[in-house]
């Protein structure tokens, strides 16, 4: 039995505090290539096309400079079974979207998409939001304009830039969503 001052008990709870944030490096290889650091991972990720921002604006297309929580994971029910994570799971359907308008009371959330509105759908017929781990990037306090629907999501299989989500090899998200 674990007691709160064994060293094993100190090591579990260390390792989930460590990955309950991630923190994204720029590489060496082009400003939309980078290293994703999560607990004892260090992961090959593909960036926002414009590289990494410290001042994230909405379209800028950089992938935001910060330490950030992995808040929720999201996937696609009829592409896979539902994850095995700690995290909290929700399934995505033909009309979740996620608002992008900062005028929007909405900004940076999920809603129910009609036809006609905008937003980020989440359902894509790729397979790069087949599993997306929000960030919690804008989110306390939501900050019109300061970006939105940034996550962690499967990489292109050319590996090009994001919008300035991070991306990576679907195994690796997969591992990343069972981990945390």
């Amino acid at each position: 039995m674990n007691r709160p001052g064994d060293p094993d008990t100190l090591c579990k709870l260390m390792r989930q505090l460590v990955f309950s944030l991630i923190r994204v490096r720029r590489g060496t290889a082009g400003r939309s290539r980078g290293v994703l650091l999560a607990g004892r991972h260090a992961l090959p990720v593909v960036l926002g096309r414009a590289g990494v921002a410290a001042g994230k604006r909405e379209g800028d297309g950089a992938t935001p400079r910060g330490r950030f929580a992995l808040t929720r994971l999201w996937w696609r029910a009829d592409r896979a079974p539902r994850p095995r994570t700690r995290l909290p799971v929700r399934r995505i359907d033909r009309a979740l979207a996620w608002c992008e308008n900062p005028a929007d009371r909405r900004y940076n959330r999920p809603f129910r998409r009609s036809a006609s509105e905008p937003g980020d759908r989440l359902w894509r017929d790729d397979h790069l939001y087949d599993l997306v781990i929000e960030l919690s990037h804008n989110t306390r306090p939501r900050v019109a304009g300061r970006g939105s629907a940034v996550f962690v999501h499967v990489a292109r299989p050319d590996r090009s830039g994001t919008a300035g989500c991070v991306a990576l090899d679907a195994k690796d998200l997969r591992r990343l969503g069972r981990e945390r």
